[in-house]
């Protein structure tokens, strides 16, 4: 089997990224691409991880968390007993963003634009069709996020539960599903932006209101005012990045 060069230790994470690529994000992007390219073809065995580890100059837990994230992506398929083989093509491909999203301030701008897109839709929809219950899940997601600030976390997972509940309030499955997926892109972007309001009581203050302002004009079913407060939310979100000086000067918008 033909050495391929030894990956190369990642450095710590450089001003601007928002966290640290692996040997094993490495490797399984040499191995996609390999795939991609031919050089491993559908239904070709790949080889063991003894040969992968020396060919690649890593260890072999190195290998099998690389191999772990190409089968969940639907490439390879392991049979029992036989190894690992590359997936034939699949009909339906899987949704799937760049694993870039995770890396910079410039693709935590992209993902907020993405979510004024889905969730100013999702507001208006949840405004037109939420139930009693659900208007008072989104008040407890409310409460729930002003807790984590007193408390002094960062109160991302409670504002992406604040989230949930809108997707659910929709009544459509499919709104949850999305953001169920979206999600793994959202958590780091909003440790990102919530991390930002953390430090300014005015950025705090002003989040409150965005929030309070959504849930409001869902609780009050109209729909036009909630598409306003959600898109406003994250129209807003970006501003308090570009105000804080951590979107560099060319993805400012001229109204920032």
């Amino acid at each position: 089997m033909t050495m391929a060069a030894p990956l190369p230790v990642p450095a710590p994470a450089a001003a601007g990224r928002l966290g640290r690529e692996t040997l094993a994000d490495r490797l399984a992007t040499r191995l996609v691409a390999q795939i991609e390219q031919g050089a491993l073809a559908p239904g070709d065995r790949l080889p063991t991880e003894a040969q992968l580890a020396l060919a690649h100059g890593v260890s072999r837990s190195v290998v099998r968390e690389a191999v772990h994230r190409i089968k969940s992506r639907g490439l390879l398929v392991s049979r029992q007993g036989s190894g690992v083989f590359v997936a034939l093509p699949a009909v339906h491909q899987a949704l799937e963003f760049d694993p870039v999203v995770l890396e910079s301030m410039a693709t935590v701008v992209q993902v907020v634009e993405v979510r004024r897109a889905l969730e100013g839709e999702m507001a208006a929809l949840a405004a037109a069709r939420a139930t009693r219950a659900q208007l008072a899940a989104l008040r407890r997601a409310l409460a729930a996020i002003d807790a984590a600030a007193v408390a002094g976390r960062d109160g991302v997972a409670e504002d992406l539960q604040f989230h949930r509940a809108i997707a659910d309030a929709t009544g459509n499955p499919q709104f949850s599903r999305l953001l169920g997926f979206l999600e793994q892109y959202l958590r780091e972007s909003m440790r990102v932006t919530r991390g930002n309001e953390a430090r300014r009581s005015d950025f705090m203050e002003a989040v409150r209101i965005e929030h309070r302002s959504i849930v409001d004009a869902i609780a009050a079913h109209d729909a036009a005012a909630a598409r306003r407060a959600a898109t406003r939310h994250l129209e807003h979100s970006e501003r308090r990045l570009a105000r804080a000086g951590l979107i560099p000067p060319r993805l400012r918008r001229s109204t920032a």
